[in-house]
């Protein structure tokens, strides 16, 4: 296999999947990168203000723009840290669980809809090649 066209399928897949980001956001006045923050912590329920950075991959100065905007819609908000006064830790409020619920729905229904192409066998082997690519990162 040439590495070329593994890197055209990446790049492919990548897109599609970032068309489709795009399209379940359509209409939520959320972007995708706001709706990936209430995604992050609709799993991890709270996480400290540099530790969602660090999983959106972006600086905590352009996270606290995003967090200041899903704060003001009322779909997040700062709580003071339980053991350290200088730190903050973000939560998603009722409405922002509701989105999340939502959101993770179409998350659900894209996945099951890409495994029903694959056989079990081959479920299994994309899970694993997933994983050793993730920690790639």
């Amino acid at each position: 296999m040439d590495v070329k066209d593994l890197a055209q399928n990446i790049v492919e897949f990548y897109e599609k999947l970032s068309s489709w980001e795009h399209e379940v956001v359509r209409g939520t006045d959320l972007t995708p990168n706001q709706m990936h923050a209430i995604e992050i912590l609709g799993h991890e329920k709270s996480l400290r203000m540099k530790e969602l950075a660090e999983r959106l991959g972006v600086t905590t100065g352009t996270l606290t723009v995003t967090v200041d905007r899903l704060e003001q819609k009322g779909l997040i908000q700062r709580q003071p840290h339980e053991r350290d006064r200088r730190s903050y830790r973000v939560v998603l409020t009722p409405p922002g669980k509701k989105h999340f619920a939502k959101h993770h729905a179409f998350h659900v229904k894209l996945t099951e809809e890409l495994a029903s192409a694959l056989t079990p066998d081959e479920l299994e082997s994309f899970n694993a090649v997933m994983g050793k690519v993730i920690k790639q990162f």
